[in-house]
């Protein structure tokens, strides 16, 4: 497997331009309630994602509805064709939701750094395929493709990815693995890791690509 070709991708520019862009929410349509069911209503609470694998990983974001920032995203840095070209690569996807809760002075310090907004992209993939058993019992940071780590957590029965919580796990398209994501993640989030851990079984075999 060659990713080298992953740090050939255009400027982050384009990049920027995608995280600039409006996140696609579907509009609803909401008619006013009274004040008594307005005080009553219940907290908002995430839904599963329930993505199923259909085809390829890109194939499979597409066909979910819920990756439209994080498609834009590979679409403008060309990491669509690797994401279907290339085998056994392990994607942590953050949904649109992740995406939209991001805040916009955030927002705007990515934008201002446009080469780790490039490498920001290339954080979430792993060039080896990772499912939930190689993170389950173990804690420790696994290299990205981006050239840095992503500290993966098993150690709770809430399965985590750097800041992000894993909200469902080993969706399994024909050329890799996806875990679904409820936040970007951010390298170095997680920095406790304890000395006698492990790091994930079979993670150590990925490999990034020149810088």
């Amino acid at each position: 497997m060659n990713l080298n070709r992953l740090t050939t991708f255009t400027t982050a520019a384009a990049f920027v331009a995608v995280l600039a862009a409006p996140h696609m929410a579907a509009a609803q349509t909401t008619t006013p309630a009274s004040p008594a069911a307005t005080s009553a209503a219940p907290a908002t609470t995430t839904a599963s994602p329930s993505v199923v694998a259909k085809g390829d990983i890109v194939e499979t974001l597409k066909a979910s509805g819920q990756f439209t920032m994080l498609l834009k995203a590979t679409d403008a840095t060309n990491l669509t064709a690797v994401l279907k070209n290339n085998q056994g690569l392990t994607l942590f996807a953050p949904t649109d939701a992740a995406f939209a809760a991001v805040p916009q002075a955030q927002m705007t310090a990515m934008m201002a750094d446009k080469a780790g907004l490039q490498k920001a992209v290339m954080h979430h993939l792993i060039n080896a395929k990772v499912d939930s058993s190689k993170i389950k019992g173990a804690k420790g940071p696994v290299p990205s493709v981006a050239g840095d780590k992503i500290e993966l957590d098993g150690s709770t029965d809430v399965l985590k990815a750097d800041n992000a919580t894993i909200i469902q796990a080993d969706v399994t398209p024909t050329n890799g693995v996806i875990h679904v994501v409820d936040a970007i993640l951010t390298p170095g989030a997680a920095t406790a890791v304890a000395p006698a851990t492990e790091e994930p079984a079979a993670a150590t075999a990925a490999t990034a690509p020149a810088q």
